[in-house]
């Protein structure tokens, strides 16, 4: 998780993300242009991100299918960032300086991961 000030593009701290046990990277088309970055920081990860599917007005109907499939597993991920937003209430920064709100950031994540699994913690099972 990185906290960045509104224009930094989310493809710049990319790096940063990276660890380098990576298998897979799922992007938006935001980090299509990354391939040499995700080589050099995950030399391991295969790279899942959204390709180009038309190109001078032509439709390729396989590469459409391939980036659809890759975008419902990063829907998943955005459903997380939903719960952020909507039960913790991260919609707008609160506090002035980076520092403050990334600390509120990672407070938040550390809530909504405990959230998102507390069904399994609690030990409820499904009817």
């Amino acid at each position: 998780m990185a906290a960045t000030p509104a224009n930094v593009a989310d493809s710049t701290v990319l790096p940063d993300l990276l660890h380098g046990q990576e298998t897979r990277l799922w992007g938006d088309q935001a980090y299509r242009g990354q391939r040499a970055v995700i080589r050099e920081h995950a030399p391991k990860a295969r790279d899942f991100t959204n390709r180009r599917y038309r190109h001078r007005g032509v439709v390729d109907e396989i590469e459409r299918a391939k980036n659809r499939t890759k975008s419902k597993v990063r829907a998943r991920v955005e459903h997380v960032i939903g719960v952020v937003k909507r039960v913790f209430g991260f919609a707008k920064v609160r506090y002035r300086g980076l520092k403050k709100n990334k600390h509120r950031l990672l407070v938040t994540c550390a809530l909504a991961n405990l959230f998102m699994g507390r069904r399994q913690l609690l030990g409820y099972q499904r009817a």
